[in-house]
């Protein structure tokens, strides 16, 4: 028997190091996946900077890299935002710029700048994926994976903490299995998800893609750092991870809180001990401290609502640690421990109660800022019409997670269940997580992102445990018997009959005799699957399972590659096919800035949308009037203003601010389908903009289908530009401008301002005003020229600023009106502007009411009225079309372009109501259309005959 037992353990030893070595193989070609995955964009365009944000980024890194971190964070930018300039070095997270000069300096000297800033998003790509599985490994260890809720809500109720041991399984150097397959399998995950890869392609050198590691970071420290009462020196570590991210990434609140509320989970669980308290004072003392060092955080975490949870939090650990020494020293008891701790927060509540009340007058206080304030209601609808215009501010659809997540977004839910039967202080960070990660993503879907690293390790532990259990049935080679003394024993020990005697003689409960029939029936069980037939079938099983695994695996694996590509796509070089179905590579965008930059003067200045500052002026070399920071709503909407309003009145506007105007064209996202946002932003500070009562300004936008404009948009300054000798009758004031340039393929056109105010341009250089004599901070001011537009300005109230003084309630109020029903407020604008039209027909002396009926009659084609018509009668809006056929009594014998009218329409909805008032009115229904219908057909069902 010993020799036979030595064998085995040869064998297993054996087994260990084989698996190691598999295991150890899998993790590096894992790692060169996750890099090698993310360089499509570098293999297929070389090192190409990607986006809009990424260029400031290396604008950035350049100047960082070139005058130090000094000038760095006291750099003043003039080129941008002209005129008001910005404060780049105390506005930005400078983590990733400093990383990559660092790179730079020491590590890859012979690299060029642009090279670093194209590979960094793949070199952290792959480090985040490492510490993803890491981050698997720790939570599946057995030490934080050996309780369940179930314990845990009987500890809670017994005012006690039961330590647990789990089965240790190990492999070789000490690790545990089946902690390395979870820890694999996450890695393997996160390292090609697309949730990941969006954020972290070659090229894409935005915030994101080194925040991402960042954060996983943090968390494993902190997680690591609740293994044990030795391990809570981690805190302090996962404390300088959290200062990196705070220095990254502004999604840093998402961090603090994350950890903050997992701490206070843990204290609502019974779970509060001396390695909670010593792990969370280190990380939040030592991360706020050096939070506060970044000059664009500043005191917030001390000061914002959005961070004072944590805060909030801390404090309650001191006082809870104060009371446990307190009740150590007079040797309390469980109640006597309940009621100091009651007395001690009740004075602490009474005491910052009193503090809150002397501050908040102050403004000491910060509120939730919009973005934050729109992860609570639904999209579009914070009250901000330029964080609203934000696509990515949408909410996820289910859809969109299999599109981002694809299989891992089902073996998730399976982990985050596994993870309530393999509970710890540790683990149960990943319940917080998962739920805090799908609800904010939910409501945005840009947030999938932070799905991408909590979903793998679910995923990772979910097939990691299974894949392990699959794997012993083969590593456990001897047959398993159960023993039939354990088998028949009682509770006291004894053998036989079920109903014995206890120690005082009396018969057994029912109690214990279920407790029998239980073991009986478990001892069964284990027999029957530890029989050499149940051992074939769990074989069989393990088999099924590992071969549907890689199935599932190498779909996932196609999939993601596939998808890689593209998102991989730089949208400044677009890919494009041509009639005869060549794929072209569209590169519009550079060239127009590289045209911007060889062509026109170095002080010019060019206006255009917001979304474009950041390349213009990486690239061009140009002053830009805004840019992608958008931190001045009321100066973004002077811009807005500028190109949404009359050409007359945006050229008065543009000659006092600008030398060019550069449009993006070309359909899709191009500047004409941005324009309704344009105009919203916009109207919130210009409030006659709009039409009076038409905050979400839905008098600009296209009437149909087609794409015909309102005619606000028609009269507009981006709409003559665009369209410019482009679409039939549209044509520029040549007076005004001169198309300079237009791309190759008709993407980007930019026009020359004729007329430009050299007065203005001169006295915006003469008159900038620093805040102190030889001080940097030197903004500029708006020229007097641009007075008269300026002073029917209001500065935007956001809702959620409670410091903000004036509530401008009723704005808000018409604003959300709006918002709930769009079809309405539309319905509301093309009336009033109809109106208004009648008015000028009817004071200029116009055709009559006849001529006119006649006219609308005779004249078959869609506009905006017959959208409008069409509109009111699929809604039943009785009284609304009643009201508009008393002011313009002709407009009921409008004709669309297939010949039909009002009265087709209202057949075709079988709306009586309608039917009469149009038949009131004297609109015939025995006409026909193009297809030689009456209404009366279109009630039988012939439209489509």
């Amino acid at each position: 028997m010993a020799k036979k037992a030595a064998s085995k353990s040869q064998a297993d030893e054996i087994y260990s190091w084989a698996w190691f070595g598999i295991a150890a193989y899998a993790i590096g070609t894992i790692i060169f996946t996750a890099y090698d995955i993310r360089l499509a964009a570098i293999k297929e365009y070389g090192p190409v900077i990607h986006e809009f944000d990424p260029y400031f980024n290396f604008r950035a890194t350049e100047y960082l890299f070139d005058h130090g971190a000094k000038k760095f964070f006291q750099w003043f930018d003039t080129m941008v935002w002209y005129p008001l300039g910005r404060p780049v070095g105390t506005t930005i997270f400078p983590g990733m710029q400093f990383t990559a000069v660092y790179i730079k300096r020491y590590l890859l000297q012979s690299w060029s700048l642009n090279d670093i800033c194209c590979y960094m998003p793949a070199w952290f790509g792959a480090i985040a994926s490492v510490f993803t599985g890491m981050l698997a490994y720790e939570c599946a260890l057995p030490e934080n994976s050996s309780s369940n809720i179930l314990q845990w809500l009987i500890d809670l109720v017994k005012g006690k903490r039961t330590e647990l041991k789990g089965v240790k399984r190990p492999m070789a150097l000490g690790y545990m299995s089946p902690a390395v397959e979870c820890g694999v399998f996450a890695l393997g995950m996160m390292a090609i998800v697309p949730a990941h890869l969006m954020r972290s392609v070659g090229g894409g050198y935005d915030n994101e893609s080194i925040a991402v590691s960042a954060m996983v970071i943090t968390f494993y420290c902190w997680v690591r750092s609740l293994r044990n009462e030795q391990s809570a020196w981690w805190g302090a570590l996962s404390a300088l991870a959290y200062f990196y991210m705070v220095a990254a990434w502004g999604g840093y609140i998402f961090v603090v809180n994350m950890v903050g509320v997992h701490a206070a989970g843990l204290v609502a669980a019974g779970r509060f001990s001396n390695k909670v308290y010593t792990s969370y004072s280190l990380f939040y003392f030592i991360g706020t401290a050096l939070a506060i060092q970044v000059p664009v955080v500043g005191w917030a975490p001390l000061k914002s609502l959005e961070q004072l949870g944590p805060c909030a939090v801390f404090l309650a650990y001191q006082l809870l640690k104060v009371c446990d020494v307190i009740k150590g020293k007079k040797k309390m008891s469980r109640t006597g421990l309940l009621l100091l701790r009651i007395q001690v927060f009740a004075a602490a509540a009474a005491l910052g109660a009193v503090l809150i009340m002397a501050l908040a007058p102050k403004g000491y206080f910060g509120p939730l800022s919009s973005r934050v304030r729109g992860l609570f209601v639904k999209h579009t609808k914070t009250g901000n019409p330029l964080v609203d215009s934000v696509a990515e501010h949408q909410p996820a659809s289910s859809r969109a997670y299999f599109q981002y997540l694809h299989h891992v977004c089902s073996l998730a839910p399976i982990g985050f269940m596994m993870v309530f039967a393999n509970l710890s202080d540790a683990s149960s960070f990943l319940l917080v997580w998962g739920a805090a990660a799908y609800f904010f993503s939910h409501k945005m879907v840009r947030l999938i992102l932070l799905t991408a690293p909590i979903a793998s390790v679910l995923g990772g532990i979910a097939a990691g445990r299974v894949f392990a259990w699959c794997i012993r049935q083969f590593w456990d080679t001897q047959e398993k018997k159960p023993s039939t003394a354990d088998s028949n024993k009682t509770n006291d020990g004894n053998i036989g009959s079920k109903r014995g005697k206890n120690k005082k003689g009396k018969k057994t409960t029912s109690t214990n005799a279920s407790s029998d029939d239980f073991s009986s029936l478990k001892a069964s069980w284990d027999s029957a699957v530890n029989s050499s037939e149940g051992v074939i079938v769990k074989r069989s099983l393990a088999a099924m399972i590992v071969l549907m695994g890689y199935i599932l695996a190498i779909n996932f694996a196609s999939y993601c590659w596939k998808l890689s590509g593209d998102l991989s796509n730089p949208t400044i070089i677009v890919k494009a096919r041509l009639r005869d179905g060549r794929i072209i590579k569209v590169d519009d965008y550079r060239d127009a800035y590289t045209w911007l930059k060889d062509n026109t003067p170095e002080d010019s200045r060019i206006m255009a949308w917001w979304d474009y500052g950041y390349q213009i002026t990486a690239i061009a070399n140009r002053t830009t009037l805004a840019d992608g920071n958008t931190w001045n709503h009321e100066h973004i909407a002077l811009l807005g203003k500028a190109l949404t309003t009359s050409e007359e009145e945006g050229y008065e506007i543009a000659r006092h601010m600008a030398d060019y105007v550069l449009v993006w064209g070309g359909g899709g996202g191009d500047d004409l389908a941005k324009s309704p946002h344009l105009a919203r932003i916009a109207n919130s500070v210009y409030r006659n903009h709009c039409p009076a009562g038409d905050p979400t300004c839905r008098a600009f936008g296209f009437v149909d289908r087609e794409g015909s404009p309102s005619p606000m948009m028609e009269r507009s300054l981006l709409y003559r530009l665009h369209g410019n000798k482009v679409k039939p009758d549209v044509e520029a004031d040549p007076k005004k401008w001169v198309e300079v340039y237009r791309s190759k393929y008709g993407r980007v056109r930019i026009y020359k301002i004729l007329g430009v105010s050299q007065e203005s341009k001169e006295w915006v250089a003469s008159n900038r005003k620093c805040d102190t004599e030889g001080s940097w901070f030197c903004p500029g001011t708006y020229p007097p020229g641009l007075q008269h537009v300026l002073s029917g300005k209001k500065d935007f109230a956001q809702l959620e600023d409670f410091n903000r003084g004036d509530a401008d309630e009723e704005y808000q109020k018409q604003y959300f009106e709006a918002l709930n029903d769009p079809a309405k407020a539309a319905r509301d604008a093309r009336m009033r502007e109809r109106q208004e039209i009648t008015d000028k027909k009817k004071s200029g002396g116009g055709k009559g009411a006849k001529e006119r009926a006649d006219e609308l009659y005779n004249k078959w084609q869609d506009t905006e009225d017959t959208t409008l018509m069409w509109n009111l009668i699929a809604s039943n809006k009785v009284n609304e079309l009643e009201q508009w056929l008393k002011e313009e009594p002709a407009i009921a014998f409008m004709r669309s372009k297939d010949g039909r009218g009002p009265m087709w329409w209202a057949f075709e909805q079988r709306n009586e109501p309608i039917t009469k008032l149009l038949m009131k009115a004297g609109v015939p229904h025995t006409d026909r259309d193009s297809k030689g219908l009456t209404p009366a057909d279109l009630l039988e069902g012939k439209q489509n005959k």
